[in-house]
């Protein structure tokens, strides 16, 4: 059984930063295609940043220069370092992982962007 648990959210002030985290349980990480998602209330959820197994990136125009995905391949997690920070990124951020045959999704983290 493969589990995504995302964490690292949380209320910072516009300007700040944050790291968020989605380890995964399973034996999928390595040939996994990895990413980010964001859903804001009455909004459709959009893709924030990915990252294929062999470590290729690709990111929102909305976030260009300010987030960077990574994974540590050894401790199964990845991550989404996220600067600048600002209003409109506040949302409910999901870990996703796909491989050739499934796709998984984590349970969310709230990140709060608010003076």
């Amino acid at each position: 059984q493969v589990q995504l648990v995302d964490s690292g959210g949380g209320l910072v002030q516009p300007g700040g930063s944050l790291r968020l985290s989605c380890a995964a349980s399973g034996n999928i990480f390595r040939r996994a295609a990895m990413a980010w998602y964001r859903q804001a209330p009455r909004n459709q959820r959009e893709l924030v940043a990915r990252i294929s197994s062999g470590g290729w990136t690709n990111y929102a125009d909305s976030v260009k220069g300010r987030f960077t995905i990574s994974r540590d391949n050894a401790k199964n997690t990845v991550y989404l370092q996220m600067n600048s920070l600002k209003p409109m990124d506040t949302a409910v951020y999901l870990c996703y992982a796909q491989t050739i045959n499934d796709d998984y999704w984590g349970q969310g983290t709230q990140v709060t962007v608010s003076s």
